[in-house]
């Protein structure tokens, strides 16, 4: 009977490691992310109007996010995927930080990770990955979540002050964006990762700099210098390096499922943003 050499062991268990790393990555990502159910519901925000506060929140947070990434990128290289990955990156920025600022927060997180569906469909058209049951299962019960919570907030009678009832549509394009840019990211694994991360932030200040200039919008002062800092390096910057060093060594439809952790942190964090809200219920 042939018997396994110590070497092929080895290997098995280095891959088990390498897997359980990426998996501990990814739930770390997950939860920093989370944080933007913190940071985005403090009040130094009012000082932008909710319609265009997602312009001047994802300019700074960006240039934030690069006082981290960039000492961190070993070497820069170029590929004509990273132009899809930047652009997928840029749209779901504004989408998302304008839907979680204009509608519910949890809402807008439960709609944007509609992406796991949408990673799922990429990696068997693109990469020809290989489904079960188990797959199919999840992205079923995506869908149905998905439209269970577009069909209430359409239906709803009465609208809550402030929220905008294309809130959620544009939570489900940020999920579609997210996912280009999970599937993106797979594609260049030869890429660094900080070089990658830190590409898609530059794009992303770059773009919205000019609409920063022309809306005047009232520049950071006090606290909320800090607030953006803390969105642009541990709600953005730090979670995205590490989710690139996780995606190596997960399929990026399981990554996108872990990422599910994120909508069931962000309400605890919002509940102990708002809890002494005289509106917040």
């Amino acid at each position: 009977m042939p018997t396994r050499s110590l070497d092929e062991e080895a290997i098995d268990r280095s891959k088990t490691t390498t897997n359980w790393t990426g998996f501990l990555l990814v739930v770390l990502a997950s939860f920093l992310w989370s944080l933007s159910g913190f940071f985005t519901q403090l009040p130094e925000l009012n000082v932008w109007p909710p319609e265009t506060r997602g312009i001047p929140i994802a300019f700074w947070r960006a240039v934030f996010a690069l006082t981290l990434l960039l000492p961190l990128v070993r070497r820069v290289s170029w590929d004509l995927r990273m132009i899809p990955m930047t652009l997928c990156f840029v749209a779901m920025n504004l989408s998302f930080l304008t839907a979680i600022v204009v509608g519910s927060p949890a809402n807008a997180i439960w709609l944007q990770y509609l992406a796991p569906g949408w990673v799922m469909l990429g990696a068997i058209w693109i990469y020809g990955d290989q489904t079960n049951a188990r797959d199919w299962f999840m992205l079923g019960f995506c869908i149905a979540g998905v439209l269970f919570i577009l069909v209430m907030e359409s239906l709803h009678s009465t609208p809550i002050p402030g929220h905008r009832w294309w809130a959620p549509w544009l939570a489900v394009l940020s999920g579609i964006c997210y996912s280009g840019v999970i599937l993106s990211i797979r594609s260049l694994p030869r890429a660094d990762p900080a070089w990658l991360i830190a590409l898609n932030h530059l794009v992303t200040a770059l773009v919205f700099l000019p609409f920063v200039l022309v809306m005047n919008s009232a520049l950071p002062s006090g606290r909320l210098w800090l607030i953006l800092a803390g969105l642009g390096i541990f709600q953005m910057g730090l979670p995205y390096f590490i989710f690139a060093h996780g995606l190596k060594s997960t399929p990026s439809h399981i990554a996108a499922l872990i990422t599910l952790l994120e909508p069931i942190l962000l309400p605890l964090w919002v509940h102990l943003t708002r809890r002494g809200d005289s509106t917040y219920s």
